[in-house]
């Protein structure tokens, strides 16, 4: 791994070795100069050709092992001016002509021999070199008295490592687009509070990424100096604009300083094609079979501090302008209109900062790298000085550790819904997002989507649950649509055939899992029909001891009623407490609240019955008077029998627990 000048390990991806190829007529030194670098000094016997030879890094002022190909150097000698003729009319047609016109190798001129001369080449060679915009540098330099060898494979290395042809259009004197589009985005992700300036604090965090020390107080103000000379608007309220920031890279280039610009590319993940490399986009990140992924919680605060930057009107909602400006560092609009029905939104229809975050963790949860991918436009590693944006991501451990251990970390839970056609899906992920069906009439068909996350509390706890509509026209079931935490099984009260369908699924996949199961009467505020099943709902359920079917309609005057959620993401997050709590006690109630359906059934048992039966006996039994009912003794009787009664409750209560 490439390191920088502070000994920082370098977190683009950079070029390992250069190759040079030396070019030129016969005698005019070519192998002298290399012989000359290696050995330092002037060889007495110079071989007719040199093999390859390898310059270590360590006598390269770049520290890049060098081969002697990713840059071409074409030898003269300043003194004889037929080389220098051949340079035009041989050497450089014949390199273009075997090069691809729009990745040409930068080539250096190479005056040798200097020693023999009083005089330079280069009025002779400046007009080459404008004619010819390949052509980097010229160097005049001597074999045979070292002179300028050193820099001339510095500046060999450089057209390499620090190349202007991407950059920079000697013609028209400016940057290239794509290199404007670059620096732009890192203009944006700089600019941490999003005012289109870049004030002292992020011009110096600017500096300290890029360069590893921060600027002085008097230099920022010289540079700020720089830009205001030469431009009336590149300066604004004592900070950087866009517009000062590109002239100050455009100086850089035209002063030959081209590794500064490059410094500043490379850091933000940029490669020798101004592309974002693929290395920085998608760092590794192993996850292991049955796990999920999850943000951590440094994810979520630059996720939150990204939301702050771009929601300029602080109503704690994006408008589709403040969308587009927070996406505009991506090569592509990331999020389509789907989204805006698979999360929260506010009234106009805009994403909400509880939206927003869902959104987040739903792309982590289904796609971690395509996730990787939008926190590296965003700048991730950089802003937080996090080696890559693998750090942000949580791998949770085996779903079967957390069964066998009951509990778990996760903070995501998945249900898949399952249902015919017709039957209310869409309508219920809906209305997991607020929206009754009113509101659901007005979403266009093409804009709808299969999945709907929401912040949902479990004993307290905000937990994510995730809803995945599963098509209804299936064969077979394919392994993601099997795998989840809690299966949600829908029929349609109003339609006679929308039960057996359910019946199928269950049967067929869920029947002898440990994926708890739900099953939701939806429409319930149309008139019930018979289901053409051997077995009523109440009665299936029964049989296959999972919880009775919950009611549910989504046709509301006001927002649809979250308790068959909650209930969902308690089943979830406590599958075997629950599936064994409504397995074994056979829970009748419909109030869709764990706590209550265990002590419901405490309660009603035969058992606490009988002992309530036999205090009422002991304390009632005798003729009292009234005397007797006010008297202390008779509260103390009462009192004690009450202890005895809460005593046995609670033994029950952990005989029933103990076996979860």
């Amino acid at each position: 791994r490439r390191r920088s000048r502070s000994g920082e390990p370098s977190r683009t991806k950079m070029r390992k070795d250069v190759r040079i190829l030396l070019v030129g007529e016969p005698k005019v030194g070519k192998t002298s100069l290399i012989m000359s670098l290696v050995s330092e000094e002037f060889p007495d016997v110079v071989p007719y050709r040199a093999e390859e030879i390898t310059i270590p890094a360590d006598v390269t002022p770049e520290r890049v092992p060098t081969h002697i190909a990713n840059v071409i150097c074409i030898v003269y000698s300043v003194n004889n001016k037929k080389s220098i003729e051949k340079v035009t009319s041989h050497w450089i047609p014949l390199i273009n002509e075997r090069t691809d016109k729009d990745s040409r190798v930068p080539l250096i001129l190479v005056g040798n021999k200097s020693d023999l001369v009083e005089h330079s080449s280069m009025e002779t060679i400046l007009p080459i070199m404008n004619q010819h915009t390949e052509i980097e540098t010229c160097v005049e330099c001597s074999a045979k008295n070292l002179k300028n060898i050193s820099e001339l494979f510095y500046y060999a290395q450089k057209a390499v490592l620090h190349p202007t042809g991407p950059l920079y259009c000697p013609e028209q004197k400016e940057m290239k687009p794509a290199c404007i589009r670059a620096l732009m985005r890192i203009f944006k992700v700089s600019d941490l509070d999003n005012d289109g300036i870049l004030n002292d604090n992020e011009l110096n965090f600017f500096q300290r990424t890029c360069f590893n020390t921060p600027l002085a107080p008097q230099a920022l103000e010289d540079v700020k100096n720089v830009v205001r000379k030469n431009m009336t608007d590149g300066v604004c309220d004592n900070g950087l604009t866009l517009k000062g920031f590109l002239f100050l890279h455009t100086l850089f280039i035209q002063r030959g300083r081209h590794e500064t610009t490059w410094t500043v590319l490379r850091r933000f993940g940029y490669d020798d094609d101004l592309e974002l490399h693929q290395d920085y986009l998608f760092p590794l990140l192993k996850i292991p079979p049955d796990c999920t992924t999850e943000l951590n919680h440094n994810a979520y605060l630059f996720l939150q501090s990204v939301f702050d930057k771009y929601d300029k009107d602080r109503d704690c909602a994006l408008s589709p302008e403040e969308l587009k400006d927070l996406f505009d560092v991506f090569p592509y609009m990331p999020w389509g209109p789907d989204v805006n029905n698979t999360v929260c939104t506010n009234e106009q229809g805009w994403i909400t900062y509880q939206g927003y975050m869902s959104q987040w963790t739903l792309t982590t949860y289904l796609d971690v790298q395509r996730c990787l991918e939008y926190l590296g436009y965003l700048g991730y590693s950089i802003i937080t000085e996090q080696e890559s944006q693998a750090a942000s991501i949580t791998v949770t451990r085996d779903k079967k550790v957390d069964l066998q251990k009951k509990q778990t970390q996760r903070c995501v839970f998945r249900c898949n819904i399952f249902g015919a056609s017709g039957s209310g899906k869409t309508g219920f992920l809906q209305s997991f997002l607020g929206r009754n069906l009113m509101h659901q009439r007005t979403i266009k068909e093409e804009h709808k989507s299969y999945y709907a996350i929401n912040t949902i509390y479990v004993y307290g706890q905000e937990k994510y649950l995730l809803l995945h509509e599963v098509f209804s026209d299936f064969d077979v079931l394919s392994d993601a649509e099997l795998s989840c935490d809690v299966v949600c099984l829908l029929y349609d009260i109003s339609n006679p055939g929308s039960f057996e369908y359910c019946t199928k699924v269950f049967k067929q996949y869920f029947m002898d899992s440990k994926i708890p199961c739900l099953m939701i009467a939806a429409k319930s505020d149309l008139p019930e029909a018979r289901q053409q099943y051997a077995a009523s709902p109440m009665e299936f359920c029964r049989q296959h001891r999972i919880p009775p079917p919950q009611a549910f309609t989504c046709n509301t005057a006001a927002t649809p009623s979250k308790d068959i959620f909650v209930k969902l993401a308690t089943m979830a997050v406590y599958p075997n407490n629950l599936f064994t709590c409504h397995a074994r006690l056979r829970c009748m109630c419909s109030c869709n609240r764990c706590t209550f359906c265990l002590c419901q059934n405490l309660l009603n048992s035969e058992l606490l019955q009988t002992v309530k039966s036999k205090l009422y006996t002991v304390v009632f039994s005798r003729h009292m008077s009234q005397a007797d009912v006010k008297s202390s003794a008779f509260w103390l009787r009462a009192s004690m029998g009450a202890t005895l009664f809460a005593v046995l409750g609670f033994a029950m209560y952990r005989v029933v627990i103990r076996p979860r």
